[in-house]
């Protein structure tokens, strides 16, 4: 395999000691338990692969970007008592993401995009901060189960080893996934008090008293071939975002 050029982990100093690059890509994942047959890092090769592939597509397109490497772990606050299920917490979060910041505006990078491969990181309330830190830079993030409509490509609905990340695993990383007879249900239980499931009102679910097998959502009608037709609109949907990201005007962003 050659080296791609917008991977930050696959190019060298003879590549980037001239690079100038407009935009930055950080993917960021998890490391948790996705039903009986998923593995932890799910959530990072799913990452991995979708950014990578979007990276390719605005690139081609143009776009001078870069992706760097995936951060691991995420927020996993709710899921304490799940074995090695790891947990940064939101300050950790933040804290990682200033760095960062930092090192890419004293360097000239001033477009930073955060790719959210897991449901528990919430990255608002930090961009907000990071936003007063650095004035004159562009820090937004993208959550790439919300890019498509879901319903026109899986029947079941659910938000985790459900119909939708077991398709794009049997896709990605087929070897990595146990055979349909060890599938949990993905069965969930729901608040009692109506407000949180309408929506309006929020609290973490404990997800050790939800699921019996960590899922949440029927995995069972997934396929590769679900998978794949997914993985290709979200990749191609994601690339345009990329290329535009790159060659917005930073003074010029509304109209």
């Amino acid at each position: 395999m050659s080296i791609r050029p917008y991977i930050l982990a696959e190019t060298n100093w003879s590549q980037l000691k001239d690079a100038d690059f407009e935009l930055a890509i950080l993917p960021w994942g998890a490391t948790e338990a996705h039903n009986y047959h998923l593995p932890y890092a799910t959530d990072n090769y799913q990452a991995d692969h979708l950014v990578a592939e979007a990276a390719r597509i605005g690139h081609e397109k143009g776009g001078n970007l870069i992706v760097m490497p995936t951060i691991p772990f995420g927020v996993n606050t709710g899921q304490s008592d799940i074995y090695l299920d790891i947990n940064l917490n939101p300050s950790t979060q933040l804290a990682i993401l200033t760095d960062i910041a930092e090192v890419l505006n004293r360097q000239g990078v001033k477009k930073l995009l955060i790719f959210n491969g897991h449901g528990g990181n919430n990255f608002k309330p930090l961009v907000r901060e990071l936003g007063l830190k650095f004035p004159d830079m562009f820090i937004g993030f993208c959550f790439f189960p919300q890019v498509l409509d879901k319903t026109e490509y899986f029947e079941e609905p659910g938000d985790h080893a459900d119909e939708m990340e077991t398709s794009l695993m049997l896709y990605l990383h087929p070897e990595l996934v146990l055979s349909r007879e060890t599938w949990g249900d993905g069965t969930d239980k729901k608040f009692r008090i109506k407000a949180f499931t309408e929506g309006w009102a929020w609290a973490e679910r404990k997800w050790s008293q939800i699921s019996q097998d960590t899922g949440v959502g029927n995995p069972h009608k997934a396929s590769k071939e679900k998978g794949q037709r997914f993985f290709k609109a979200v990749t191609e949907k994601m690339g345009d975002f990329f290329y535009e990201v790159c060659e917005a005007d930073l003074n010029d962003m509304y109209h």
